[in-house]
């Protein structure tokens, strides 16, 4: 047993025979789809779709035969399903500073409350003009003005929408071109409106009217095109008089001079905002370019021609409009709903009105506050249950933060207004439901659902006619019960499209 070992004749004695090996049984192999997972596992982890994996398989050469073969699957996407859930999902950060084109300074949101708020000196200035027998409990002249206001808010509701359209497709000169049609004929909407609704109110009343169809046109140019500057300064000396008057007597001349120099101001601003456009369109000729704002273009223009000049579709803006009109017959309860209730001892309720319109500002910057906050969830968390949860709580923080500055301006604009009872609970109620149903509806509009944010607001600007016609109730009994049923319906709107990472686009 301790000989040497007998080696074949010719064979080396450095060398041995050959010692057969035993084969690794088949189950003791490691799995060929394990190996592959290793291999592609940093492009795995980052993928957001099996889909993804089928791509690069098949990019790799990989047919289904060779699949079934290898890795014992029938093609390369149930191969793909099988990756995916083996390896864990790992999505690479981006580099460099993250991107948020939701980010919106505080400073301009509130300019733009502001500047919606600055015209309300408006009718302290013309309050002379507002006189005559009353009707439905209002001064005469204020019906007409009423009137042309509703048009105006629903008219350049959707004409912004249009602008605000262009603008996005990066047509700065075609936003131009809209606003320089739409708001001239907005304007002369609103004055023909007012007219039909003078009734008993005299000239003086509807020339206010007419003036203010024509700054709500000018004005809804000047703030599509992001002129809020100018439309402030415009807007200051008229504001500086008003004061003034609330204070101490002002002669019915230099209220005239401070009222027609200002609206006289931003029409010659909104004027030279948008008139390039007309330049722009002909080619360097203002004939030619006053003519191409024709519906069909020049005529005898080529169909290229005829192409350029025609518009979007209108009613891609209706929605828009109709949630103009019915946010605004809302708001106008909220001022009015007392005096049209054929209450005497009451008071126009103008501080709920200032303070809606103050609180425009801050709501805007909230809504961006919450786009940005919704941008954060999407890279934040990997499942619809999680994302939902994020962006629920980004909603109650962002609408709690406007309520909370909505109560504080409408409990100091009754405090400071003259005249005016205080702000009952119920008042505050009624007040902060209708700013949960204003803040919704243009959340809803961010998503895409503006035709049920339209919806919603009209049934209710509806209902509440209704009832303050036939004095179902108390007009602020009204109010609570109309404003919450819309601020619930649209929270629920809201919570069911939370959740969908397409509606935040």
């Amino acid at each position: 047993m301790s000989g040497s070992v007998w080696l074949p004749p010719g064979a080396r004695p450095d060398t041995l025979p050959a010692i057969p090996r035993q084969r690794t049984p088949q189950w003791a192999e490691p799995d060929p789809v394990d190996e592959l997972a290793h291999r592609l596992e940093e492009f795995i982890a980052a993928a957001v779709h099996p889909d993804e994996i089928a791509a690069l398989l098949e990019s790799d050469g990989l047919s289904d035969d060779q699949i079934r073969e290898r890795y014992g699957v029938r093609n390369s996407f149930a191969l793909a399903e099988t990756l995916y859930e083996r390896v864990e999902r790992r999505y690479p950060e981006p580099d460099g500073p993250l991107h948020d084109p939701w980010q919106a300074g505080l400073l301009g949101c509130l300019l733009r409350g502001v500047v919606f708020a600055l015209p309300g000196f408006a009718y302290v200035l013309g309050a002379p003009l507002l006189v005559g027998p009353k009707d439905l409990g209002l001064p005469a002249g204020t019906i007409p003005l009423l009137a042309g206001a509703l048009t105006g808010w629903t008219w350049n509701q959707g004409l912004a929408h249009r602008a605000y359209t262009w603008l996005g497709l990066g047509d700065r000169s075609a936003a131009r071109r809209c606003l320089l049609v739409g708001a001239p004929v907005g304007a002369l909407l609103g004055v023909l409106v007012a007219a039909a609704a003078a009734g008993q109110a005299g000239p003086a009343a509807v020339a206010f009217a007419a003036g203010q169809s024509c700054y709500l046109g000018a004005a809804t140019a000047l703030l599509a095109m992001g002129r809020e500057r100018a439309l402030l300064g415009a807007l200051l000396p008229m504001a500086a008089g008003a004061t003034v008057a609330l204070v101490a007597p002002v002669p019915e001349a230099a209220r005239l001079v401070l009222l027609l120099g200002s609206l006289a101001a931003v029409l010659v601003l909104g004027l030279l905002e948008v008139a390039p456009a007309v330049k722009d369109l002909g080619e360097g000729s203002w004939t030619a370019g006053l003519t191409a704002l024709l519906p069909f273009g020049a005529p005898g223009g080529t169909p290229a021609d005829r192409d350029r000049a025609a518009p979007l579709w209108l009613t891609g803006s209706m929605p828009y409009a109709l949630f103009g009109l019915g946010s605004g017959v809302l708001v106008l309860y909220a001022a009015l709903g007392d005096v049209l209730a054929g209450q005497e001892h009451s008071a126009v309720a103008a501080p709920a009105a200032v303070a809606l319109t103050l609180s425009m500002g801050p709501a805007e910057w909230l809504l961006h506050r919450f786009r940005s906050g919704s941008l954060a969830g999407l890279r934040s968390t990997s499942t619809p249950r999680a994302f939902w949860r994020t962006t629920a709580r980004t909603v109650v923080e962002c609408l709690g933060a406007y309520l909370a500055v909505l109560s504080l301006l409408g409990l100091t604009t009754s405090a400071l207004w003259p005249h005016t009872p205080g702000m009952s609970a119920l008042r505050l109620t009624g007040l902060l439901l209708l700013g949960v149903v204003l803040w919704t509806g243009l959340l809803l509009q961010s998503f895409g659902a503006v035709l049920s944010a339209a919806a919603v607001c009209c049934l209710a600007a509806l209902a509440q006619t209704v009832a303050l016609a036939t004095h179902a109730a108390g007009p602020h009994t009204v109010a609570v019960a109309v404003y919450g049923t819309a601020a619930a319906a649209q929270a629920a709107l809201v919570c069911a499209l939370l959740g969908r990472a397409t509606a935040h686009r």
